[in-house]
């Protein structure tokens, strides 16, 4: 069902102002649209959350409110391209990954039709939401499905060069994006491959490689470790399938530790990804996985939370020389 949506609404701008990340989805979207691609769009009641607000009043036409139907949202978008067109659909990372799965592996992923599902609001970002709110075990998941690419872009302009890029990308997307309050990472028009990490600097004693959400406060120590006097090297693997690992395998033969760093459970996300490169490869790098423990992620304001899981900069830091150490 479509409803009256309007971005300049104190509801839509009350929630940008505090997350200002959340634009660069729909300006993607509408740009796409005005180049003349088939891009149709849904969400399941979240259209202030996820700022799709903004393409829904630029074209109602293109834009379906499914209400809170998430299986049946993936469901009519892989209907939707069965049509020629393709369809952007959106939710909690946590619905769409867990209570979509289904949907998604048979018919999205098992069909080969370029769906593009949106995660948001990952990892541990739902703070007092709690843990039917949290998705940590997302990547994992969508990582398992065959034909399935998974994107989790640090920022507002990676997820629009990535979402932009998506045209040209025939088979399903998983794209796992925050809460629209990350910090910028890169400029507006970074140059965006699909399942090509992006190397920050190269490190002799250890190379952190992070993604989405923590590919900033990953920098943000990777800075104070080198002006620290420490060899440390930083990549950004936003692609986690299919994984970049020719950038692993270099920098598993440079450095004596690769740490990865994702807001996920350590075990079959981006840790997992980099664990079985590394042990096909016979590499001889130590692996330290950075994240949540396997355990279920407590509840409380995000910003507690990443300093309680050392998922905030000085953790991140501070995980680092321990290693070292």
């Amino acid at each position: 069902m479509n409803g009256p949506v309007d971005p300049n609404s104190w509801q839509y701008r009350e929630i940008n102002a505090r997350a200002p990340g959340l634009s660069y989805l729909s300006d993607a979207l509408i740009e796409l649209v005005e180049d003349g691609h088939p891009i149709m769009v849904g969400t399941a009641d979240l259209q202030y959350s996820n700022g799709l607000v903004r393409f829904a009043q630029r074209f109602p036409e293109r834009f379906t409110q499914f209400g809170i139907s998430e299986q049946n949202m993936v469901s009519a978008a892989a209907g939707i391209a069965t049509t020629g067109a393709m369809p952007f659909v959106a939710t909690f990372a946590s619905f769409l990954a867990l209570l979509c799965c289904e949907q998604i592996r048979t018919d999205v992923a098992y069909s080969a039709l370029p769906v593009r599902l949106i995660g948001h609001h990952a990892g541990i970002s739902l703070g007092f939401y709690g843990t039917s709110h949290h998705a940590t075990e997302d990547l994992a998941i969508m990582r398992s499905i065959a034909d399935l690419t998974v994107v989790a872009p640090a920022d507002g302009p990676q997820l629009a060069a990535a979402i932009k890029a998506s045209v040209n990308h025939a088979r399903p997307i998983y794209f796992r994006i925050g809460r629209g309050q990350e910090p910028v990472v890169y400029d507006n028009g970074v140059d965006f491959q699909f399942g090509k990490a992006i190397a920050h600097g190269g490190g002799s004693e250890l190379t952190i490689i992070a993604c989405g959400q923590m590919v900033h406060p990953s920098r943000e120590a990777f800075h104070a470790l080198r002006s620290a006097g420490k060899s440390v090297g930083l990549i950004d693997m936003h692609t986690i399938k299919p994984l970049d690992t020719k950038a692993v395998l270099a920098a598993a033969a440079r450095s004596r530790i690769i740490l990865t760093v994702e807001e996920h459970n350590v075990l079959g996300g981006l840790g997992g990804a980099v664990a079985e490169v590394l042990a096909e490869a016979g590499s001889p790098a130590r692996l330290i996985r950075h994240g949540i423990r396997d355990e279920y992620s407590l509840i409380a304001p995000p910003t507690h939370l990443y300093r309680h899981y050392r998922l905030d900069a000085p953790g991140i830091e501070a995980t680092v020389i321990e290693a070292l150490d």
